[in-house]
């Protein structure tokens, strides 16, 4: 079930094993966190303007993504309970952008995150994928 677990067989110590199921150890924290955070939100009717919606949605959307980029050269570093810790951090930041954004498109906070991705993401896949080719 690739869709449980994402990573191809050389990389299966990133995933939990549930039975005969491979889970990403990641993603089983960010989507239970983004859903309960968004889900909540929802409940309270909470508001699409808060002040520090930006810093703080960086600011826990940041472990994750240093987490997966120091991954990509040092596979084995951390631990799945580790990278189930910053996904939780990454899911609550992701349920309270999507819930603005459901209700007010692209938010700053989205935005902000998109672009911290981005930068993140687009420099280590390039050097990954130039060190693979001359590996």
């Amino acid at each position: 079930m690739f869709w449980l677990s994402h990573h191809f067989a050389d990389e299966h110590h990133r995933c939990y094993r549930l039975g005969g199921w491979l889970v990403c150890a990641r993603c089983a924290g960010v989507y239970p966190a983004l859903a309960l955070v968004f889900g909540l939100q929802a409940l309270a009717r909470a508001p699409l303007d808060l002040p520090l919606d930006v810093p703080v949605g960086l600011a826990l959307s940041v472990p994750a993504t240093l987490d997966w980029a120091v991954g990509r050269w040092r596979p084995h570093l951390f631990s799945n309970a580790w990278r189930s810790f910053t996904g939780l951090l990454l899911g609550a930041a992701l349920g309270r952008s999507l819930y603005v954004h459901v209700q007010r498109p692209l938010p700053a906070v989205l935005l902000a995150q998109t672009v911290l991705v981005t930068a993140v993401a687009v420099p280590v896949i390039l050097a990954t994928w130039r060190h693979r080719r001359r590996g």
